[in-house]
């Protein structure tokens, strides 16, 4: 049987989709369901487009995670995958699934992590402080942001003539490369 494993995603989902894709022919693992915290959030039509279930909570569902639980539950989840997904996972669900739990982040933790930093807050941080490299961190979700043990790093170069668009791209190209492997070697 395979694995069943959740995304949750605030955003856009091109990483669900990627993480979708590398694993369509797979018969150790299958992403049925994607859980947003948005109900506009565009992950929901890439989800409809790669035929997965996508369902959204508010944020006050979210603090007690009862519903989500029982989501979870009904769709026989084993692990989740945070792809994006902008909300800290409350307790409930990580003490559910205890090391079953990743998030990828776009920044070489414990460099530019934390609350308030995702998406373009984290790469124009990164383009101002002068850093010459950057890259992407994903790591065990725990009770802190961005705090959790680090799995695996990918770097890629920060040239002095880089905008904080050219730095995103760099390192949207790292997580497509190396997320669903990661997930495929954690949870394997």
């Amino acid at each position: 049987m395979p694995k069943n494993i959740a995304i949750f995603a605030s955003g856009s989902g091109s990483n669900a989709e990627n993480i979708i894709q590398y694993f369509k022919k797979s018969k150790e693992f299958s992403f049925p369901l994607i859980i947003s915290n948005k109900a506009d959030a565009y992950v929901h039509q890439r989800a409809k487009n790669l035929n997965v279930k996508s369902v959204s909570f508010r944020k006050q569902d979210f603090e007690t995670g009862e519903e989500i639980l029982d989501l979870l539950h009904k769709f026989k989840i084993d692990a989740i995958v945070l792809a994006g997904f902008l909300l800290k996972v409350p307790e409930s669900i990580i003490n559910a699934y205890p090391d079953q739990i990743i998030n990828i982040h776009p920044a070489l933790l414990p460099k530019f992590g934390g609350k308030g930093m995702y998406g373009n807050h984290v790469h124009k941080a990164v383009r101002a402080s002068g850093d010459t490299e950057t890259g992407i961190t994903i790591h065990f979700v725990n009770k802190r942001y961005d705090d959790g043990n680090i799995i695996f790093q990918a770097k890629c170069t920060v040239e002095p003539h880089d905008s904080y668009e050219d730095i995103a791209r760099k390192v949207h190209e790292l997580e497509y490369e190396h997320f669903p492997k990661v997930i495929e070697m954690i949870f394997g």
